[in-house]
């Protein structure tokens, strides 16, 4: 009972207070719409994915998250337009977030080389939450050890609130490699589930860069076959008090691809804090119109047994007769 009034406790205090942070999928470079609208209609044809996520299985606190879209191309108006959803939700508390994203992103053409793509995002979200079963500080009876059935406490509590949230970002690349910007909740949405309060969300910023290259271009390898190539990767992020680095780096054959990455915390908080917070192995392979990714996160915190974090992806691509100049050949074929 005692660690059940805890944890309701802290969950009011969390939910009420904390400022959220963003939900951040390991197969960002395989999905790079979840970061960056830049990369909206990036393959110049028409095609669909969808990402799943599922954070520390082993604890009551398992977060699920997936993320679904579908992109197409104008060349009529050089153009990139995108539709995507958002769903995060924990387990224990039934707390959910669903967002619906529409972007557009547009091709400048810096060189016969380089391009530059400015874009926009506008979404619409929604949050909720099972205030139902909360027990509030002045229920709580320490002497008799007993939770009264009814509150005087005057917070009003909203179960489910609705806003909007603006998106900027931008990407040059040529057909290598690429440098994204993105700059979420340019308008700070609230996000307090308190009535007339206002709790504004941390802008969120992506600072991404990838270069991909034929492994015999650099090394005399006999073993694999002339097509294999290497990537590199790195995205940083910064959301108010809160930041990350994930780096990594794969090989990728015809078909099949593997690799392994790192999510740090380079500025750290506290004295506890963990440099590398997790180490990430990931592979997939690619059949025709289809593409298939899956990767695991080797929790390096103190936290016990979490399970750690699995994703699952799977892109499909309409058109494969469509020759994208300029995009990175890391997304549109191995």
């Amino acid at each position: 009972m005692k660690f059940k009034i805890l944890f309701t406790i802290l969950c009011s205090l969390f939910f009420s207070q904390m400022k959220a942070q963003d939900p951040v999928f390991t197969q960002y470079f395989l999905i790079p719409e979840t970061l960056n609208p830049g990369f909206s209609g990036f393959l110049e044809t028409t095609y669909a994915g969808i990402i799943h996520r599922s954070q520390w299985p082993d604890l009551d606190l398992k977060i699920d998250t997936d993320y679904a879209f579908i992109n197409t191309w104008s060349e009529k108006t050089n153009s990139g337009i995108g539709f995507s959803v958002l769903s995060h939700r924990e387990n224990n508390t039934k707390y959910s977030f669903t967002q619906f994203n529409a972007s557009y992103a547009y091709r400048v053409a810096l060189n016969d080389e380089w391009y530059f793509r400015p874009a926009i995002e506008v979404g619409f979200g929604t949050k909720s939450f099972g205030f139902g079963n909360l027990i509030l500080a002045d229920q709580i009876n320490i002497g008799s050890g007993t939770v009264n059935p009814t509150s005087g406490d005057p917070t009003i509590l909203n179960d489910k609130f609705q806003f909007f949230d603006f998106t900027a970002g931008m990407v040059i690349n040529n057909e290598n490699s690429w440098f994204g910007l993105s700059l979420k909740h340019i308008n700070k949405p609230n996000i307090s589930f308190v009535a007339d309060r206002n709790i504004p969300l941390n802008m969120f910023l992506s600072a991404s860069a990838g270069y991909e290259f034929l492994v015999v271009d650099y090394l005399d390898v006999v073993l694999f076959p002339y097509e294999t190539k290497f990537l590199l990767t790195a995205n940083y992020m910064n959301q108010g008090e809160y930041n990350r680095l994930d780096f990594g780096s794969s090989i990728m054959f015809k078909t099949v691809f593997f690799g392994v990455s790192a999510a740090t915390n380079p500025w750290t908080k506290a004295d506890n804090s963990h440099l590398v917070t997790s180490l990430n192995v990931f592979g997939g392979l690619q059949y025709e119109h289809l593409k298939f990714g899956l990767s695991h996160d080797f929790s390096t915190s103190k936290m016990g047994k979490t399970g750690g974090i699995y994703e699952l992806s799977l892109t499909y691509q309409f058109d494969l007769n469509v020759k994208c100049f300029g995009c990175p050949n890391y997304i549109t074929d191995y």
